[in-house]
């Protein structure tokens, strides 16, 4: 059942497959990545709904969810994910939390910071960490900065605008190019904070998927959040890219349930 309610001045569109349920399912947060909506966790809901209680929010910025008043950061999100939760009534807990790539990133930040209630977490694929970067990464990042700088020239940025405006629309990641001004500022911002820190903190058991083939958050990623984490398991899903938990959907279904449920 689609819901809304309303926090920090915006409304905030959730599904919410058992709404009034006072525990008679386990409670399963979810969290859905960048440039996606709660629709992204379609499939998983509908194997899971007869089982918990799957509470799926549009996160600000995406979905119906309005965009916040300024641009975010890793903790801004994790401080409107514990406001959403206190506002259901879940704050005191127990329930599930697992989050997808930005909804992972999301969540390690919360995780590391409000520790009532959540008795385990899963992440997907998730965005968090710095990867490292080839020297065609660099080339391409600072070029695009430069053709931003030479628009605004006063002789050469008008001669050379059309040619700068078309490479600099294909040099931007997708969802960078799609995002409006504030959530392309916010996207910096996140690009930019390394949650490493924030991993040891995380003090509830911790199941991690990964797609081997994932080349937006590379593997790599997940096997340094596995080693940081205190109690973690990570599972490589193959053959499998970033939404892992779609490319393998029985595998990643029956791995979740065996983890929630001993």
């Amino acid at each position: 059942m689609e819901s809304s309610l309303w926090l920090s001045d915006m409304e905030v569109c959730y599904l919410d497959t058992a709404p009034g349920d006072e525990g008679d399912k386990p409670v399963l947060l979810m969290l859905h990545g960048w440039g996606a909506s709660k629709e992204s966790f379609a499939p998983v809901v509908g194997a899971l709904e007869g089982r918990y209680r799957v509470i799926a929010p549009d996160l600000p910025g995406s979905g119906k969810t309005g965009e916040p008043g300024k641009p975010w950061t890793a903790g801004d999100y994790a401080f409107f994910i514990q406001s959403f939760i206190e506002a259901l009534g879940l704050s005191v807990g127990p329930y599930f939390a697992c989050g997808h790539s930005h909804g992972g990133r999301i969540l390690i930040k919360w995780a590391s910071l409000y520790k009532g209630g959540l008795k385990r977490l899963i992440l997907i694929d998730s965005a968090g960490l710095r990867p490292q970067r080839g020297p065609a990464w660099y080339a391409k990042v600072y070029g695009y900065k430069a053709g931003k700088k030479l628009l605004g020239a006063p002789v050469l940025g008008k001669l050379l605008a059309p040619l700068v405006r078309d490479w600099l629309a294909e040099a931007g990641s997708a969802d960078y190019r799609l995002a409006s001004p504030l959530m392309r500022r916010t996207m910096s911002l996140l690009l930019e904070e390394d949650l490493s820190r924030c991993l040891p903190l995380i003090k509830v058991p911790t199941l991690i998927f990964w797609g081997d083939k994932d080349e937006d958050t590379p593997l790599a990623m997940g096997r340094k959040m596995e080693k940081a984490i205190p109690d973690a398991g990570l599972v490589v899903l193959s053959p499998a890219g970033h939404y892992s938990y779609l490319d393998q959907l029985p595998s990643f279904l029956a791995t979740l349930c065996y983890f929630l449920e001993h």
